[in-house]
């Protein structure tokens, strides 16, 4: 069981399991000549998206709702700034993500980066609130305060982990495609989640020095999840035929959560 190991052993696992996660997908590069295939993708999205919003509700609004409570039937307004800053926050990366698109088309220096680099660049803007979403909630679970369990905390940061892995193939297989080597292609691959690991440190070190914010990163966290959910994840589960799959694999990864953040918690 987790809970036997030291609370920095668990606090470092929670942190690095996502950039496992893309080290794995990234790894495809080594024995697949495809990446993985768009049926495999859709069950591995529909799951992570499961797993995601199911956390987003009881890993984080609902702890960020009950360490509010103190401010009795006003006890939503943490939780609503923090959701909607996170939104924009999301919605902002987005933006940034758009702009980096601009002249695609233009060949020359005009055109800007290449279609490699802004892949790699897109993949590692997306990963920055996920890692946030990893900080805070472990951030929760050291406080004490927020009822947030490390069974719930490890949770979520399995999901993203498992979201994660088509990532890591997606970064590394057209990298390969193009030419470089397959060690060059994985490590490309790799780099683009490092970023989460980062974040989640320096949102466990910002959150743990000021709990009263808390709350408001714990939703901050939840709208970032939720962001991604619905302008990636469902999108790409529910894409070209048998979409019934990436649904059926979100039910699972749903119901998963809610297990273990319910029950075991």
């Amino acid at each position: 069981m987790i809970e036997v190991f030291p609370v920095n052993a668990q606090l470092m696992l929670g942190i690095f399991l996502p950039l496992l996660g893309t080290g794995l997908g990234a790894a495809t590069v080594f024995f697949l000549r495809e990446g993985i295939s768009d049926v495999a993708r859709r069950v591995l999205t529909g799951f992570a998206a499961g797993v995601m919003v199911a956390a987003s509700f009881w890993s984080l609004l609902q702890p960020a709702l009950e360490s509010s409570a103190q401010l009795g039937r006003f006890s939503f307004i943490p939780a609503t700034i923090g959701f909607l800053v996170g939104i924009g926050f999301s919605c902002s990366l987005v933006l940034v993500h758009r702009i980096m698109h601009v002249g695609e088309k233009i060949e020359g220096p005009v055109g800007g980066l290449k279609r490699t680099t802004k892949l790699i660049l897109a993949v590692t803007l997306h990963n920055i609130p996920e890692g946030m979403a990893v900080g805070v909630v472990y951030a929760g679970w050291l406080s004490g305060e927020t009822g947030i369990s490390q069974t719930a905390a490890l949770a979520l940061s399995l999901g993203i982990a498992i979201q994660n892995y088509p990532e890591g193939a997606i970064v590394s297989m057209p990298l390969r495609v193009e030419g470089m080597s397959k060690a060059k292609a994985f490590l490309c691959g790799v780099l683009s989640g490092v970023v989460e690991p980062i974040a989640a440190a320096v949102t466990v070190v910002t959150a743990s020095a000021a709990v009263i914010v808390l709350p408001y990163l714990l939703a901050f966290a939840a709208a970032a999840m939720m962001y991604v959910v619905v302008e990636e994840l469902i999108p790409d589960m529910s894409s070209d035929t048998h979409s019934n799959v990436g649904t059926v694999s979100f039910s699972l990864g749903f119901v998963l959560m809610m297990i273990l953040d319910v029950a075991l918690g």
